[in-house]
């Protein structure tokens, strides 16, 4: 049995709920541990929650206790002398690459990361499409807006600061996706799509509002606290986007089933991370890659 740890915010839940249902695709006997969620188990500044509540009839399969003993040990002095004494018996993987092919030859593994890289689940995006549906939005300004985007050529800009502005988040986070970063991938749209109208999202309504005016840009500042999902929604629904450096901005582009869909992302996720084009454009299949003015080609 592979079990898939739940962990993060909204994308990087997506992302391991992707990866569950990749291993069930190929045969593999997989489930879900979403005990990460309770109590103050885990060290995070931003409260998290189990958010598939925010979809309809998300199908999975959460492992047992035992189930997760088997593979890790148990939490306390008894689990801690297992791994002292018998590491050979640990069945721990824990994500440290941006893409590791090696996972789906595991049978019995329990899976920590947030498997973030497009290769994973590529081929069962349409599938995800299916499965991961947002539940009707109540308010009138999502509904109107989602068709006004089927209209005209809609382009989604994801803009994420809050957290991002924060120290402990600066150094890993901040100055990815600069001014100069939007300004490319504006321009790289404007280049290849007829009249194109920005839709923008953001936690800082106050900035985007000052930064970008024209009747070419609409402002989406309404859907806050836990209906900020529908943000998402609202991206999924434009013909094309501009992501940030955010899965939540990537889960937007990937239930987005627009087939002529232009898909931008800054080509660097975390500071620690090197651009290796030859590494990354094969993992991104079907991305523009942008790294501040410059397009990965």
């Amino acid at each position: 049995m592979v079990i898939i740890q739940i962990a993060g915010g909204v994308g990087n839940q997506l992302q391991q709920y992707a990866l569950y249902q990749k291993f069930l695709s190929i045969g593999v006997d997989a489930r879900l541990d979403i005990s990460w969620f309770d109590g103050l188990s885990h060290n995070t500044t931003t409260k998290r929650e189990l958010e598939f509540g925010f979809f309809t009839d998300l199908n999975y399969k959460c492992c047992t206790l035992k189930e997760k003993e088997k593979l890790i040990g148990k939490a306390g002095f008894s689990g801690k002398i297992r791994r002292n004494i018998l590491p050979g018996t640990i069945r721990l993987f824990t994500e440290s690459e941006i893409y590791h092919p090696e996972i789906f030859t595991f049978t019995d593994m329990y899976l920590t990361g947030y498997f973030a890289c497009e290769k994973y689940y590529a081929d069962i995006l349409p599938k995800l499409r299916k499965q991961i549906r947002f539940k009707p939005s109540p308010k009138q300004e999502n509904q109107k807006t989602a068709l006004e985007m089927t209209k005209h050529n809609s382009v989604a800009i994801h803009i994420r600061r809050g957290d991002y502005l924060n120290p402990e988040n600066q150094a890993l986070f901040g100055n990815i996706c600069t001014e100069e970063y939007y300004e490319s991938a504006i321009d790289y749209i404007s280049q290849r799509v007829d009249a194109p109208h920005f839709y923008l999202f953001s936690d800082d309504s106050e900035y985007i509002m000052s930064k970008y005016k024209g009747d070419n840009y609409t402002h989406i500042n309404w859907n806050k606290r836990e209906d900020s999902i529908y943000d998402m929604y609202l991206m999924s629904c434009c013909k094309n986007i501009i992501c940030a450096n955010s899965t939540f901005s990537f889960w937007g582009a990937r239930l987005n089933g627009n087939e002529g869909k232009i898909m931008v992302r800054p080509a660097r996720h975390k500071n620690t991370q090197p651009i290796d084009k030859p590494t990354l454009l094969p993992l991104w299949q079907g991305w523009t890659l942008i790294d501040n003015d410059t397009v990965l080609t």
